[in-house]
């Protein structure tokens, strides 16, 4: 392997790192795709996979239609079919500050393009029958979802075996090194080099940069999740709060996700997690406060999950600074929703092509320190 010689070298073979090495590969690149573990087997395969309009921040709404169109029509680009349920969304206000919350919130993206409106709870239960009686109003949304995050990693591994991508898991990278004709991709005594690098680490872009001598602080969230038994139906839809510290979809098996960004422990160094039980019972409880019928539904399993996010909790997508032909793409706020989409910009930046949106310059969050 140290003499092969690849267009470039993705590192990172979560969502956005598989989906810029898959779209690469399509345009006639020969790439290279390197992880630890294998593709979407850390944070891009233990979330929720909500797609989501309401709960991404305003300015990424642009990029979260184009995301959940892509989920929709999986198939135009992803060849193979996972389980992804287009559904509605609603948000849920249980006190009259909780109502002005979402009417600012759906107001805000609908100035991007969000088709999000303020409903009565009468009409909320009509979406929903499930919901509690202690609703007052709610924010509606068509455009909402959710995917299978375990399934999509088969898929796109099937996708990138079938664009010829070379997929190395089981490859810890050590350093990278710049080379006159590109870099050197270090670990496990072996050396990959590519004329072109991609960075796609999530939480560990940090590190990842300081192999390039370039500081980018990247904050760490661990989030905690949970599922329960299979149950019969107790919702349709993809439920939140104003608050934003409640997910709820209910999949076609009958089991229930609950999420909701309650914190857990962790250390992206160690990669190590650990539930806290007193934020996963807060979690719970919003959960029966929302859909009375969950109350004696048992939990089958409790988990967490690394989330990436800057100090503008903005992504990074672009050139690395400083470096020729190196690029990153991580901390995407609400990222399964729009992480096809952003890896296709960052494919198609690198191809030449103008993006059909722009990018985000990770040079305004270098740390000079």
């Amino acid at each position: 392997m140290s003499q092969i010689e690849y267009d470039t070298a993705v590192i990172g073979a979560g969502l956005m790192g598989a989906g810029t090495a898959l779209f690469l590969a399509r345009s006639g690149m020969r790439c290279v795709l390197l992880d630890r573990s294998g593709v979407c087997s850390e944070a891009s395969g233990v979330n929720a996979g909500t797609l989501t309009m309401q709960m991404t921040r305003a300015d990424l709404i642009p990029y979260a239609i184009k995301g959940w169109e892509m989920w929709t029509n999986r198939q135009e680009w992803l060849g193979i079919n996972p389980s992804v349920v287009a559904a509605p969304g609603l948000s849920l206000a249980f006190t009259e500050e909780e109502v002005a919350t979402l009417e600012h919130r759906a107001a805000a993206r609908r100035e991007h393009g969000a088709q999000i409106e303020l409903v009565t709870a009468s009409k909320a239960r009509s979406i929903e029958p499930g919901l509690s009686t202690e609703v007052m109003a709610a924010s509606y949304c068509p455009m909402d979802g959710f995917a299978k995050a375990n399934q999509t990693g088969f898929a796109l591994h099937q996708a990138l075996k079938t664009a010829r991508v070379d997929i190395h898991g089981s490859y810890p990278v050590e350093r990278v090194e710049p080379e006159d004709r590109g870099y050197a991709v270090i670990g496990q005594g072996e050396v990959v080099r590519a004329r072109r690098l991609v960075l796609a680490g999530g939480v560990w872009l940090e590190e990842m940069l300081n192999w390039l001598a370039v500081r980018i602080p990247i904050k760490t969230l661990v989030n905690q999740l949970a599922v329960t038994e299979r149950i019969e139906p107790v919702m349709r839809t993809v439920i939140g709060i104003a608050s934003g510290l409640l997910s709820l979809k209910q999949f076609d098996n009958g089991t229930v996700v609950i999420g909701g960004g309650w914190q857990g422990k962790g250390s992206r160094t160690t990669g190590s997690t650990q539930v806290i039980p007193e934020n996963l019972i807060g979690n719970v409880r919003l959960a029966v406060h929302a859909i009375p019928n969950l109350v004696h539904t048992r939990l089958v399993r409790a988990w967490c999950g690394f989330e990436a996010e800057t100090a503008d909790a903005m992504p990074v997508i672009g050139e690395v600074p400083g470096m020729d032909n190196a690029f990153l793409i991580g901390s995407i706020h609400s990222g399964y929703t729009s992480g096809p989409f952003m890896a296709k910009l960052l494919a198609q930046y690198i191809l030449g092509h103008e993006p059909e949106l722009p990018l985000f310059d990770p040079s305004r969050l270098i740390d000079n320190q």
